[in-house]
């Protein structure tokens, strides 16, 4: 089921998931005005059509004790380096997200760590040791006032 094709109760659904995942069926049928049926219906088909990927609890991070966020551009050495690298990347905990970009860098990452001297860490024994990687930018993030899922 590739072209899933969403109409406004498909919306409501997501809507109301996205912004509180343990909403009940029974819930989220009186909010729609169907039955818990039609809703546990449209929720697996969208489970299967892959729009629906999973649940995750969201975490506040500063109160976990990581202060410093910030993003670093990478540049390979060669572009065939890429999937080695990102194997590296991958075992590195403060390493949060990454992306495979065009433009000015081979790979864009996001960190998360505890202060300065733990990024200053990082950068120089973590991933500036990884020897495909030519070069590096990192930007330090001092606010993140938009946070959001895409609309449904």
């Amino acid at each position: 089921m590739t072209n899933y094709r969403f109409d406004n109760l498909d919306k409501s659904i997501l809507g109301a998931l996205m912004t509180n995942a343990r909403t009940p069926y029974a819930e989220l049928a009186k909010q729609c005005g169907v039955s818990a049926g039609t809703i546990h219906v449209r929720i697996e088909k969208m489970r299967q059509a892959g729009v629906i990927t999973g649940t995750q609890v969201t975490v506040d991070a500063k109160r976990l004790g990581y202060d410093v966020c910030c993003f670093i551009g990478i540049n390979l050495n060669n572009a065939r380096d890429y999937p080695q690298t990102l194997e590296r990347l991958r075992e590195l905990d403060e390493v949060v997200e990454a992306y495979y970009t065009t433009g000015n860098y081979s790979i864009f990452i996001k960190v998360m760590t505890r202060s300065i001297e733990h990024l200053q860490d990082v950068l120089i024994n973590k991933v500036q040791a990884i020897e495909a990687i030519q070069s590096t930018e990192t930007l330090i993030s001092l606010q993140n006032p938009i946070n959001r899922n895409v609309a449904p």
